[in-house]
């Protein structure tokens, strides 16, 4: 009975409850498509932090290089040439450590040492830089206005300003100096901590990824984007620092740019560039993510002097079109779509009440019949829960279909990585960071600017919220009504009798 009264209410009253699921379903679609996005904004933000900090790095510890005392000026590389050599090609090429402060080794055992700490690991980010070319003589040349016969003004025969055999119009001309500059950045992996430090951040296309074997072996691994700048494959060779190593992998940034151009076994790289046992970042994975805080905290006390950042500190200094989409989806958005759902929840009440208001003869007339308030009521919100999945179901396909749309146009957001700040000195973030967690490659230029694809996923939890939603609007509208209608009596019907 409650079945059949239902389906053949619901047919008669169809626009009615076309309204109210129509309703219902604007709000629910548009509570699938803020809570979607957000969920891509945190996944775009989670590729940039990934790209530029490493995949399974919970923590980093570095230190700030220091600044030059009074009067002092900052190291740089020094390349010396012989100017005697005349023609000839000269070159020279200094591995540095690039932004940060180097750190002791034995760091990376004091980290991994702590209570919470799953495993840590070291690296070592260098810049290599090589300048070659060659020293011109200039030539002497004869003005030709001059004779030779005249005595020179500084009275010396046969002399002038020009230089010996030159008279008084002699000059030199040509010579100079042409050299080129280039360079890389080299980053030292401790290759075996498989999966964490910055080449986790990357995939293996081609060849083979460092093994245990490799710790002081000639080998390589590439990125790709330098791999196809200076057409190199698999097999050739890349020389650092004067030494020549085998390309065995190359690798490509899973977003975002890579850490490094070329990647070298830690010890090797301690090797080349004369830091032996030194490091500039170690890579902290904590047992437990809830304990991050905690962790941070207990190695700062216990490192003195170095900076321990975290990803969500690194996440603080993401700003561009990322973060501002991101902040719209995660305040306007929010709050939009919540107060466009209690907005259809309220209308769908009042139209339900509504319709109960319209049909007081129909209900007066079946509690004559002998109907309860309790049956009349439970009637008109089983009414109001089947129109409130009709709107859940629209409001699903909707959303659904506003998601896709988002994903297959996958519009473009800008993500900047600024300076942490004081914590990081002259190779912070912007600058020892700018490439890579601990200085893989910036330049100390200040931000980091990455690309990225805005998806919008919708996950399993989202449609089962969608889905709760289309019951409590249902129950809310039906709430309404059983109200109104628990108050309708009999004699209401009766005096609607014309």
């Amino acid at each position: 009975m409650f079945l059949t009264y239902l389906r053949r209410e619901l047919r008669r009253r169809r626009k009615a409850a076309l309204v109210v699921a129509s309703g219902l379903a604007l709000g629910i679609a548009l509570v699938i498509v803020v809570t979607s996005v957000a969920a891509g904004m945190q996944r775009a933000q989670d590729q940039v932090l990934g790209s530029l900090y490493g995949l399974g790095t919970d923590l980093t510890v570095t230190k700030a290089r220091s600044a030059p005392a009074d009067g002092e000026r900052p190291e740089r590389p020094t390349f010396d040439f012989d100017a005697d050599e005349d023609g000839e090609e000269q070159s020279g090429e200094r591995l540095v450590v690039q932004g940060l402060a180097t750190l002791d080794a034995a760091t990376v055992t004091t980290a991994a040492a702590q209570d919470g700490v799953a495993r840590a690991a070291g690296g070592l980010s260098l810049t290599s830089i090589s300048v070659d070319g060659q020293f011109r003589r200039g030539q002497v040349q004869q003005d030709d206005s001059s004779d030779g016969s005249a005595t020179p003004p500084n009275g010396g025969p046969g002399g002038g300003s020009g230089g010996p055999g030159g008279g008084s119009g002699g000059r030199v001309e040509g010579g100079g100096a042409a050299f080129g500059i280039d360079s890389f950045t080299v980053y030292g992996t401790d290759v075996t901590a498989d999966g964490l430090g910055p080449l986790a951040s990357s995939t293996l296309t081609e060849g083979r990824a460092f093994t245990k074997a490799d710790t002081d072996a000639a080998v390589a691994v590439v990125d790709s984007g330098y791999a196809q700048q200076e057409k190199l494959a698999k097999g050739d060779k890349v020389t650092v620092g004067g030494t020549k190593f085998t390309v065995v992998g190359i690798a490509t940034a899973d977003s975002g740019q890579a850490a490094a151009d070329v990647y070298l076994p830690l010890k090797r790289a301690q090797t080349l560039a004369d830091a032996k046992d030194k490091i500039t970042t170690v890579y902290v994975q904590a047992a437990d993510s809830q304990q991050i805080g905690t962790l941070k905290t207990a190695l700062t006390k216990k490192l003195p002097g170095t900076t321990v950042t975290s990803s969500a500190d690194l996440a603080d200094t993401v700003s561009g079109s990322l973060s501002t989409a991101a902040s719209l989806a995660g305040t306007v958005g929010r709050w939009l779509s919540w107060t466009v759902l209690a907005a259809a929840f309220l209308v769908a009440g009042l139209l339900t009440t509504a319709s109960v208001g319209r049909r007081v003869r129909e209900f007066g007339t079946l509690k004559a019949l002998g109907w309860r308030s309790g049956r009349v009521t439970r009637q008109i919100v089983g009414e109001a829960v089947v129109n409130g999945l009709i709107g859940g179901a629209l409001g699903i396909a909707v959303g659904l279909g506003a998601a896709y749309a988002i994903t297959a146009a996958g519009p473009t957001l800008t993500a900047q990585l600024g300076s942490l700040g004081g914590g990081m000195g002259g190779g912070g973030m912007g600058g020892g960071m700018g490439r890579g967690p601990g200085g893989g490659g910036g330049s100390g230029a200040g931000a980091q600017s990455l690309d990225v694809a805005l998806t919008a996923p919708v996950s399993a939890t989202t449609l089962a919220l969608a889905v709760g939603l289309a019951v409590a609007g249902g129950l809310v509208a039906g709430a309404f009504g059983g109200w109104r209608a628990s108050r309708l009596r009999p004699a209401d019907a009766l005096r609607r009798v014309e």
